[in-house]
């Protein structure tokens, strides 16, 4: 039996103690589940196993044995495999080519034998249930089936020790219950599972055993088959989290965005929306469920100036803003959370303070003509950073640095930090855990509450349950059901998000 242990691991960065002597120990033929807010340690941990970071004290053995790691083709070569939360895969490669890459098999003459490299891809799918096409190009292949190719990658390295870090935060509710799957066909061939994450009721499905962080430091251990969502939200918090949103029932108002016969074409030239219509009202909170690639994305493109309308109105307060531009809609005094927080919610290089004012720079009290008033945006991002409880060191660091937990918190804090009529959110808990799903749950209905109109698109059928007034549900471009918030069963929302009659 393999058996990966790490001894009193510590891990300082300028301010920061990331990981503060944690243990850790995983054997073949075990999930351990590692749960933990965002900024307690997780993935800098599994940085440093993986090679990534090396540690200021502790070590890392392997069948007892210690290991130096000094880069992650160490750590590949002793049989650790890491699955990443953001996949690090080539869009315009194919499965096969991005399976081999950096470990190509070469015949005669040197050439690279993309016969047997199909062969093995085919092989490992085979053997591990990872149902995948070799010669799919990664950019055309849902988001499921790329992690399926990232778990290929890994295995094709034979690693017997595999991390996945935050494996479910992209992924589908089906996606979701096919990975588990997945999960557990490596772990009944004998593989050693890093399971990290911030879902309580994930971990509790698929781990043996359940680790926690808190702060950096390992706050204790906890058995899947007696603890509760409860026991693990305390454990990882420090203190008790109120897993149910509370709201009262809403009075709403006058319509605040009005979308009539929308029709939108997407990247590829198809119908993304067929002619959709609904009214999301001053007072009401309207969620918006279906499957990943049904239209939700393009919908929050079009109505926020992202995407061109083809044809249909979209209007705000009256005002028509079918083809306004995303500055325009700003001045609506529109909200708007993207789903992909690195690619459009905050420039990366850029710091916090400098993210916090990205949509406000031109306005006051940051902007005096033709110079800035740094000093009032150090306060806004401060005060922010404090409401929100975002883990850094600094306000002047870059977005970069932060987790991803704290990038997202970093994006809603500016876009819920001013006042707003309307709130376009998608995926607006993506990535965050208890303790801060829990505050932005709060201001979600808060805003409802003073009488802000908020439309949430997610993928977590629990968060539209939880929070909506009014539930629409999408499939192929169309809202095909929609629902009084209350009225109804996760499995009938289901039902219409496969596109069966409600």
């Amino acid at each position: 039996m393999a058996t990966l242990e790490l001894k009193g691991i510590t891990k300082r960065f300028p301010g920061v103690l990331a990981n503060d002597q944690v243990d850790l120990k995983v054997s073949s033929g075990e999930i351990l589940g590692l749960l933990g807010e965002n900024g307690a340690g997780k993935t800098t941990l599994m940085n440093i196993l993986y090679g990534l970071y090396g540690a200021d004290e502790g070590e890392i053995l392997i069948d007892g044995e210690p290991q130096q790691f000094s880069g992650p083709g160490d750590a590949i070569s002793a049989g650790i495999g890491m699955v990443h939360q953001h996949f690090m895969l080539v869009p315009v490669f194919s499965v096969t080519e991005n399976v081999v890459l950096g470990v190509e098999p070469v015949g005669f003459g040197g050439v690279i034998d993309m016969k047997e490299a199909k062969k093995e891809v085919r092989d490992i799918s085979k053997q591990y249930g990872l149902e995948v096409d070799p010669d799919a190009v990664i950019e055309d292949i849902p988001v499921g089936i790329q992690q399926r190719v990232e778990i290929i990658k890994v295995l094709f390295r034979h690693a017997e020790f595999l991390i996945f870090d935050e494996p479910t935060a992209v992924l589908t509710p089906q996606e979701v219950e096919e990975f588990f799957g997945i999960l557990n066909g490596l772990k009944e061939a004998g593989k050693a599972i890093i399971f990290i994450t911030h879902k309580l009721k994930e971990v509790l499905e698929v781990s043996d055993r359940i680790a926690v962080l808190r702060r950096g430091a390992m706050v204790g251990e906890a058995e899947p088959a007696t603890a509760t969502e409860n026991d693990l939200a305390t454990l990882m918090v420090g203190r008790p989290v109120e897993l149910v949103v509370n709201k009262e029932t809403s009075d709403p108002g006058a319509a605040v965005l009005e979308v009539r016969d929308l029709v939108v074409i997407g990247d590829r030239d198809q119908m993304a929306l067929a002619g959709v219509s609904f009214d999301v009202r001053a007072g009401e909170i309207v969620g918006v469920a279906g499957v990943q690639g049904n239209g939700q994305t393009e919908l929050v493109e079009a109505l926020t100036g992202l995407r061109d309308v083809t044809s249909g109105t979209v209007k705000i307060s009256g005002t028509e803003v079918t083809h306004a531009t995303p500055r325009q809609i700003h001045g609506h005094s529109v909200a708007h959370v993207p789903e992909d927080r690195q690619r459009s919610g905050l420039v990366m290089p850029f710091t916090i303070t400098e993210n916090v004012v990205l949509d406000a720079y031109y306005e006051e009290p940051y902007s005096h003509g033709i110079s800035m008033d740094w000093k009032a945006a150090r306060e806004k991002a401060a005060d922010l950073v404090e409401q929100y409880d975002v883990r850094t060191p600094s306000t002047e660091i870059p977005a970069s640095s932060l987790s991803g937990g704290n990038q997202q918190k970093v994006i809603v804090a500016r876009e819920f930090g001013r006042d707003v009529k309307l709130v376009i959110a998608s995926q607006p808990t993506r990535g965050i855990d208890v303790g801060s799903i829990e505050y932005i749950h709060e201001r979600i209905v808060e805003e409802r509450d003073e009488g802000a109109a908020l439309l949430i698109v997610s993928t977590e059928l629990d968060e539209v349950l939880a929070l909506s007034d009014r539930i629409l549900v999408m499939f192929d471009g169309h809202i095909v059901a929609e629902y009084q918030g209350g009225s109804v069963t996760a499995a009938e929302i289901g039902l219409s998000m496969a596109g069966a009659a409600p």
